[in-house]
């Protein structure tokens, strides 16, 4: 099998909110929208993808249309702590999670989407040496 592309799908009931959000403070541009369905690109790397889903839409398999739980979309960034400052200060962003290193080698916060999603916002960074046996050789 060779895959072409891969992506998260949110179902929610919040479709245009949602997808609004991911444009206005994530960078996403739309690049299908219906008032069902909006396909959104990163607008540095085409090959970033994600895509917003009304839960009640005839696509979705009878008896699994429900809003998006217990998801979390990470997302790895060049600057966490730019990233940090920027959302933290908007007054329509929720923060659950402040930043923070962790010993197992991440600088990261999470925040929420309309629709519930977790979305973590991640540096990769030294792990600390209780962490060397969980990395793969050649793994930072």
């Amino acid at each position: 099998m060779k895959i072409e592309s891969c992506y998260p799908v949110i179902m929610t009931d919040r479709v245009a909110e949602t997808a609004a959000f991911w444009q206005t403070h994530l960078g996403f541009d739309v690049v299908f929208q219906a008032d069902w369905y909006v396909h959104l690109s990163h607008s540095t790397d085409p090959g970033v993808n994600i895509a917003v889903l009304d839960h009640s839409h005839q696509t979705v398999p009878a008896g699994y249309g429900r809003p998006v739980g217990g998801v979390l979309v990470n997302i790895e960034v060049e600057d966490v702590d730019a990233e940090w400052s920027r959302l933290q200060a908007l007054p329509d962003v929720v923060i659950l999670l402040p930043i923070r290193d962790e010993a197992f080698g991440q600088r990261h916060f999470i925040l929420r989407d309309p629709a519930g999603t977790l979305i973590d916002m991640i540096k990769v960074i030294p792990h600390a040496a209780e962490y060397d046996a969980a990395y793969g050789a050649g793994v930072c």
